[in-house]
C-alpha cells in the first residue's frame, strides 16, 4: 500500500473525496489530510507519502507552489493536481516538475480511483527497477574483489592489455591508476602453504599498509600493488611496516614468508616492476629463509636481466597439479624453445633444467619422491637439449597422472557430498549451488559446479530439478490424488504450483493432473 496525502481548503471536498474513494482497492492507504500547502509540507515531513492529490488554488502556498517546493524537498513523490476548468492551463505548468496527472473539478470516484492506478503501477514499476539496479550493485559489490585481483594478475602477465583497458578497470573499481606512481610487493610462501596462509596473510598486509591498490594470489604468492609517493618519501616507512607485516603473520603460523620490493615506477610499467620482484624473489637462494630483498640487495649485472631467463616453473607445476597433462607439454615445449634459441653452454641450460626437475621433485608423493630425486643424477649425465627435454617431458607426465588420479578421487569425493545434500535437502526451495558451496563446503561455486558435471555429465540446477521431479513422481504413485501446490511445496519449488507444473511436464512429458490419472483411463 502507497501511503497518499489529501490537500484541499475546501473541508466539503476534503471530507467527501476521504469518504467516497475505496483508497484500499486503489492500492493506496489514506494517511492524512491538509487544508492547504503549509500545512501539507509539515504533514509531508511526518507522514512521508508517496502520493499527494492536491488542489491547485489554495491560500497561503497554492498547489503549484507546493509541487515546486517539493521537487526539491521531496522528488520521490507523485502528484495528482485538482483544478477548475479556468485553471487547467495554469496548472499544466506543474508538468516541468514531472505532475502527469490532472482531474478536473468536480470529479468523481471513478476518475480518482483511475488515476490512482495509474500511479500505484508507474511507482510499482520505479521500485521494481530500483529493487533491479540494487542488486546488481549488491552482486557487483560481492564479486568487484575477485574482479580486481583477476584484472591485476592478467595485467601484469598479459602483454595486450593497454590504456584503454586501464580506463574501463579504473571506472569500475573507482580508483585512478594511471598516473599513480606504484611498487609492487612480492610475498612468497614456501612449499606446503594452504590457501588459508595466503588469505591470512593478505588481510593483514591489506590492514597494515595503508597504501594497497590492489592484490592477487598467484599460486603460492600474494602479489599487492601499492601506491607510493612520487618523491619516494615514504620508502622506509613502507619496509618497515611490510616488516611488521611478516612479524604478525609469523605470530599467528609461525611461517616467515620470503618478501621482495619492486622499485618505483608507473602503472604502466608495472609489468617490468613484476619481473624484477621476480628476479628478486631467486635471490632468496643467497639469503636467509623470510628475508625481505629489494633491488639494491642484488648485484646490478644480475638485476639487469643479462642471460636470464623466467623459467616459470611455478606455472608449470600449478598446471601439473590441475593435471592437465595438454597444457603440461606445451608450457615445456615453449621453455625448451626459449633455451634452444638463447644457445646458452650446456652447462648453463642443464642448470635451468635442474632447477625446474628440482620443482617438480617438491610436488612428489613422499613414497615417489626417492625415485624422482634419482633422477637427478641422470639429468646430470645427459648431452643434449633433445635428451634433455624427452626425461623431463616423461617425467612430468608421470607427475600430472599422479595428480590427475589423486584429482579424481578427491573430486568424486566432493561430488559425493553433494549428492547426499541433494538427497536430504531437495525439498528446500533456496537449496542451489551458491548455497551448497557458501554454507556447507566452503568452496567456490564455479569449481564445484564444474567437478558436479564433470563427474555427473550434468549441470548441477539439471541435477536437482530432475531429482525433485522424480522424488515428486515416486510421491504421486505411493500417494494417488495430491494437490498440485502441495507437490510444489514439498519438493523444493516454494509452492509455486504454477511453475512446478511447468517443470514436471518437461520432465516427464505429462502434467501432474494428467500424471495421477491411471493409466489407460
Amino acid at each position: 500500500m502507497y501511503k497518499l496525502l489529501l490537500v484541499d481548503d475546501e473541508r466539503l471536498i476534503l471530507e467527501g473525496i476521504s469518504q467516497v474513494v475505496d483508497w484500499e482497492k486503489a492500492g493506496t492507504v489514506l494517511a492524512g489530510t491538509a487544508r492547504n500547502g503549509i500545512e501539507a509540507l509539515a504533514q509531508m515531513e511526518r507522514l512521508k507519502p508517496e502520493i499527494v492529490i492536491t488542489d491547485i488554488s489554495m491560500p497561503g502556498l497554492d498547489g503549484l507552489k507546493l509541487v515546486e517546493q517539493c521537487s526539491v524537498r521531496f522528488p520521490q513523490v507523485k502528484f495528482i493536481m485538482l483544478t477548475g476548468y479556468k485553471d487547467f492551463d495554469y496548472a499544466c505548468s506543474a508538468m516541468q516538475h514531472g505532475v502527469k496527472h490532472y482531474l478536473l473539478k468536480p470529479c468523481n470516484e471513478r476518475q480518482i480511483h483511475e488515476a490512482l492506478s495509474e500511479l500505484t503501477l508507474e511507482l510499482g514499476e520505479i521500485k521494481r527497477r530500483e529493487q533491479f539496479v540494487g542488486d546488481m550493485k549488491e552482486r557487483l559489490k560481492k564479486v568487484l574483489p575477485h574482479v580486481k585481483a583477476q584484472f591485476l594478475k592478467e595485467w601484469i602477465s598479459n602483454k595486450t592489455y593497454g590504456s584503454r583497458d586501464l580506463d574501463y578497470y579504473q571506472e569500475l573499481f573507482g580508483l585512478t591508476l594511471d598516473d599513480k606512481s606504484v611498487r609492487l610487493i612480492l610475498f612468497r610462501l614456501e612449499d606446503g602453504c594452504e590457501y588459508e596462509h595466503l588469505f591470512a596473510l593478505q588481510n593483514i598486509a591489506q590492514d597494515m599498509l595503508h597504501e594497497v591498490l590492489l592484490s592477487t594470489t598467484i599460486g603460492n604468492h600474494l602479489l599487492i600493488l601499492v601506491e607510493q609517493p612520487e618523491d619516494g618519501s615514504d620508502q622506509p616507512g613502507l619496509l618497515e611496516r611490510i616488516s611488521e607485516v611478516k612479524e604478525i603473520f609469523n605470530t599467528f603460523y609461525k611461517i616467515y614468508p620470503t618478501i621482495a620490493v619492486s622499485d618505483q615506477g608507473q602503472m604502466n610499467h608495472s609489468r617490468s616492476l613484476y619481473r624484477q620482484t621476480l628476479q628478486c624473489m631467486n635471490h632468496r637462494f643467497y639469503l636467509e629463509e623470510g628475508s625481505l630483498i629489494t633491488g639494491s640487495d642484488i648485484p646490478e649485472d644480475e638485476l639487469s636481466g643479462r642471460n636470464e631467463i623466467d623459467l616459470q616453473e611455478e606455472q608449470i607445476c600449478l598446471l601439473i597439479k590441475a593435471g592437465d597433462r595438454h597444457a603440461v607439454e606445451s608450457e615445456l615445449d615453449r621453455l625448451f624453445g626459449v633455451l634452444s634459441a638463447e644457445r646458452f653452454d650446456i652447462n648453463v641450460t642443464r642448470s635451468y633444467v635442474l632447477q625446474l626437475y628440482s620443482a617438480m621433485i617438491r610436488l612428489c608423493i613422499p613414497e615417489e619422491r626417492g625415485a624422482f630425486t634419482s633422477g637427478l643424477a641422470e639429468l646430470a649425465e645427459l648431452r643434449t637439449l633433445g635428451s634433455l627435454k624427452d626425461y623431463v617431458k616423461e617425467a612430468a607426465c608421470r607427475l600430472t597422472a599422479m595428480y590427475e588420479r589423486h584429482f579424481v578421487t578427491r573430486q568424486s569425493s566432493i561430488v559425493d557430498k553433494m549428492l547426499h545434500i541433494i538427497e536430504t535437502d531437495y525439498w528446500n526451495a533456496e537449496l542451489s549451488l551458491g548455497s551448497v558451496a557458501a554454507k556447507m563446503l566452503y568452496m567456490n561455486p564455479d569449481y564445484l559446479g564444474k567437478i558436479f558435471k564433470k563427474i555427473t555429465g550434468e549441470k548441477f540446477s539439471n541435477y536437482v530439478t530432475n531429482y525433485r521431479i522424480t522424488k515428486a513422481s515416486e510421491h504421486i504413485i505411493r500417494s494417488g490424488d495430491v494437490k498440485v501446490f502441495e507437490l510444489a511445496e514439498m519438493f523444493g519449488f516454494g509452492g509455486n504450483a504454477q511453475y512446478f507444473s511447468q517443470v514436471f511436464k518437461k520432465v516427464t512429458g505429462q502434467t501432474p493432473t494428467d500424471f495421477m490419472k491411471p493409466q489407460g483411463s
